[in-house]
């Protein structure tokens, strides 16, 4: 996708455009007198109402008397002051303010707040007082923009329990925007923008992220993302130190990216707003980045993502999903055109990596909780107990591979030994290598075998991650004394992490180590759980569960292992190894 710049900028048009604007305002300071002695007055504006009607009745409840229009020209259609209107379904509660038709709150009714006090808001208000309201308008005249999300439009009188009109000229300027509801967190949306006779792009907008946003992670979770075709870009929010090996455009606040695409728009860790134009081809997105006041650290700045989209060639029409990042509800979202993969939304949650694990995992946990625990924190215990039971013959196998290990250790040594007068640039060093594999090859003795079964589990592990990070259901989760299964634990002391550690140093004291020297043992039976605990301390409990769970079944396993001719065998080579090393 390219870069491309305002369309409408030419040397000189912003001094020319002041200039018009300068004058504009001094005419109508002029006017005042005369229009407040000879025009008529308007009437006093109507009072706000809101009603409720049944969902049985309409899918969507709208109220609120329009402010009746003032005209001091016979072109104007201006209201003569601010009004709400209340739009109210099963699903959400939207307030529509007239100045600049946009939106003050999108309440979404089946999901608390961070408090868990009410209903969760998705609107960022101190950054959309500063950066914009959603579906705010934007133009790439930031001064004409300003206007038009100032401006008090007037709504459609006719407006239906399903869909609004908002209307606004001044002569020069003319804004229409329409929104149509149904039973369904999609909503259509139609803007079109005329300055002096001639069509201006204006793209309705999400600026300023959402209004979960209360921690430092959940403000690095937000991120852009779009899809063109088959392939869905995330263009990242900053560079990594590594960004010089590959090329690396991160998100620029007023970039714009040309079409085709199916879909764009702003992507939180649970919620999302994505814009999906009729018109895939003529389709531009916009990016917006801005920094917020950090309370948690004043000199580090938190930034609020947001994208615009709409069409470069004409009015901006399509539809809007504002909603959970629920797969459930994603795929109902279609998307024509899309000839290879999915044709819905459901691309939007990023699994990463190992997606072709992760994604599986959570719909096998999805029906265990749907179908036999009720519980999400259950439900991963008895999802950990499955996988850990199903990766046992790996960890037998690991076992095997390090007592062939440590039974060809001593002449390993000996090999070594062997050669250890010469350099590493010696010819004769390689014939070491040489003696080491013919061992290996004779014992039937695999190097990587005892890695292995740990490097195929690793997968999982990440996809586990990955999966928790993602799933929305999981969202203010509770278990037993956990509030949040996809947070930290809010306790003085963290229990899950501490069980963790604890249960990892039990269970490398319990696991012979493959040809280490005891010393090195010890060390590592110490290092690991700490750096592993320093890790896990600030991710989500339910992750802290999942690995608490899987030590714990595997010190049980560990402890029946060594009971066997196997693991007394490797015990003995172990406590032999010791004794050797003491003397």
């Amino acid at each position: 996708m390219a870069e491309y710049q305002n369309p409408q900028q030419e040397p000189g048009a912003d001094r020319k455009l002041l200039l018009v604007f300068a004058l504009t305002f001094l005419v109508i300071m002029i006017s005042q007198p005369l229009l407040r002695k000879y025009a008529p007055q308007p009437p006093q504006p109507a009072k706000t109402q809101t009603q409720s009607v049944p969902a049985a009745a309409a899918p969507v409840a709208a109220v609120a008397a329009a402010p009746s229009a003032a005209a001091p020209s016979a072109t104007a259609v201006q209201a003569s002051a601010e009004a709400e209107t209340v739009l109210e379904n099963d699903l959400y509660r939207i307030t529509f303010t007239n100045r600049g038709a946009l939106v003050k709150s999108w309440v979404l009714k089946k999901f608390q707040n961070d408090k868990q006090t009410g209903p969760l808001d998705l609107v960022n208000a101190p950054a959309a007082e500063k950066y914009g309201y959603p579906l705010s308008l934007f133009t790439y005249d930031a001064t004409l923009r300003d206007r038009i999300n100032s401006a008090l439009f007037v709504l459609d009188p006719g407006h239906s329990a399903t869909g609004a009109s908002f209307d606004y000229s001044d002569g020069d300027l003319v804004v229409h925007k329409t929104f149509h509801f149904d039973d369904s967190y999609v909503v259509r949306a139609e803007a079109s923008v005329t300055y002096k006779g001639s069509p201006v792009a204006a793209f309705p907008a999400w600026p300023s992220g959402f209004g979960d946003q209360a921690t430092p992670a959940s403000y690095v979770a937000v991120t852009v993302a779009y899809q063109s075709g088959s392939d869905i870009v995330r263009p990242p929010a900053r560079c990594g130190m590594l960004s010089f090996l590959s090329r690396c455009n991160p998100v620029s606040n007023g970039a714009t990216v040309t079409g085709p695409f199916h879909w764009a728009g702003t992507s939180g860790q649970y919620f999302a707003a994505i814009f999906l134009p009729d018109d895939a081809a003529t389709a531009a997105l916009v990016t917006l980045r801005n920094p917020v006041p950090n309370p948690f650290d004043a000199n580090h700045p938190f930034e609020v993502l947001g994208t615009a989209v709409g069409s470069l060639a004409g009015p901006s029409r399509g539809r809007i999903y504002v909603g959970p990042k629920d797969i459930a509800t994603l795929q109902t979202v279609s998307i024509p055109g899309i000839s290879s993969g999915e044709p819905s939304l459901s691309g939007l949650v990023d699994y990463g990596w190992f997606g072709i694990i992760a994604k599986p995992l959570f719909l096998w946990l999805k029906w265990i909780h749907n179908h036999i625990v009720g519980n999400w924190g259950w439900a991963i215990m008895l999802q950990t107990l499955v996988i850990t039971l199903l990766l046992l013959p790996l960890r037998i196998t690991q076992m095997k591979s390090m007592l062939r290990m440590q039974r060809v250790a001593p002449q390993i040594k000996a090999i070594q030994e062997k050669y250890k007068k010469y350099s590493m640039r010696d010819p004769r060093k390689a014939e070491m290598n040489t003696e080491v594999a013919e061992l290996y090859k004779k014992e039937g003795v695999n190097p990587a075998g005892g890695c292995l079964p740990l490097l195929i589990q690793m997968p999982f592990l990440y996809a586990y991650y990955r999966m928790l990070s993602n799933a929305v259901e999981l969202r203010q989760a509770p278990w037993l004394w956990i509030h949040d299964l996809s947070s930290p634990e809010m306790t003085a002391l963290r229990f899950l992490p501490i069980f963790m550690v604890v249960s990892m140093l039990i269970m490398q004291r319990m696991t012979p180590q493959a040809g280490m020297d005891p010393a090195q043992q010890r060390m590592m039976t110490i290092m690991m759980p700490a750096m592993m605990g320093f890790i896990f301390w600030n991710l989500a409990s339910g992750l802290n569960l999942y690995y608490t769970e899987t030590n714990l079944i595997g010190i049980a396993q560990q402890m029946i292992m060594n009971r066997t001719e196997l693991g007394r065998e490797m015990r003995e080579l172990a406590e032999k190894r010791a004794r050797k090393k003491d003397k």
